[in-house]
């Protein structure tokens, strides 16, 4: 048994879909979300500095003691990884583009699958790379795009808008013509948008990479018996922390997490 928390990172808002499945699947543990708000997005950024983000906020998990890292972030997985594993050392990391990859190819029924994601995850081909290790056949075809509207699109809380719509079809509709079955879900702020992207895309199977993330956390935690074990309600197993404090961001939070949200601490990560 072990009641140090779970560090969850990302950007802004994106994370708190997968603290959400984290929740569902892991409902007994603490928690640290950490969302560099003042920072986002980091789609469009450099590696490099992508890679110095990641670094800090490793570096403020770890001075918090946590069990295990949550790198709820694909554009962090794809391209600083290696940077917050270093850190890390022994303590468990969850990236986003493995488990969504396998969850993708165990969907798929006619090999066609499609990636979603920020300009730094597609253009660093991760998932490209990801997928194929799992197609035993090399008869997998993937066809990816970026979309990188849809996070401001989230973080102002424009989810149902005609403006966030008509975003949505003209980044989607190439997948309409490649006939894909399953399309990964590439940053976690998109999420939010599912209900429009299935609104598009009806008959296309929608791979939530916090839900898969949050399934193999649990595999880690239950096979190194390293539970917390506690019994919590209403977010009192969570400490919120946040770079910069947006008008926006608690009311997203409570509206997708389901309970009121009472404090959230700044931070500088610099």
């Amino acid at each position: 048994m072990n009641k140090n928390p779970i560090g969850v990172f990302d950007s802004g808002v994106g994370g708190l879909s997968v603290l959400k499945q984290f929740l569902h699947y892991l409902p007994n543990e603490n928690y640290i979300y950490l969302g560099d708000t003042a920072r986002v997005p980091y789609g469009n950024k450099s590696q490099s500095i992508v890679q110095e983000y990641a670094r800090q906020a490793t570096e403020f998990f770890i001075d918090n003691e946590v069990k295990m890292i949550v790198i709820a972030c694909n554009t962090v997985s794809a391209v600083a990884i290696e940077a917050v594993q270093k850190i890390a050392k022994s303590i468990p990391v969850i990236e986003m583009i493995r488990p969504a990859s396998e969850a993708a190819i165990t969907s798929s029924q006619n090999s066609r699958v499609g990636v979603i994601g920020t300009r730094a995850t597609i253009n660093s081909e991760a998932y490209i790379h990801e997928l194929k290790k799992y197609d035993k056949y090399s008869n997998l075809k993937i066809t990816s795009t970026a979309c990188p509207l849809f996070v401001p699109l989230v973080e102002e809380g424009y989810l149902q808008s005609e403006a966030a719509e008509l975003i949505a079809r003209d980044y989607l509709e190439t997948f309409a013509t490649e006939e894909i079955d399953t399309l990964v879900l590439g940053c976690t702020h998109y999420p939010f948008l599912r209900d429009l992207i299935h609104k598009i895309l009806p008959h296309v199977k929608l791979i939530d990479t916090g839900e898969a993330a949050a399934i193999q956390a649990k595999k880690i935690i239950e096979n190194e018996n390293i539970s917390a074990g506690i019994e919590a309600k209403d977010g009192s197993n969570i400490e919120f922390y946040l770079t910069d404090t947006p008008y926006t961001f608690t009311n997203i939070a409570e509206n997708l997490l389901g309970f009121k949200i009472e404090k959230i601490k700044k931070v500088n990560l610099d």
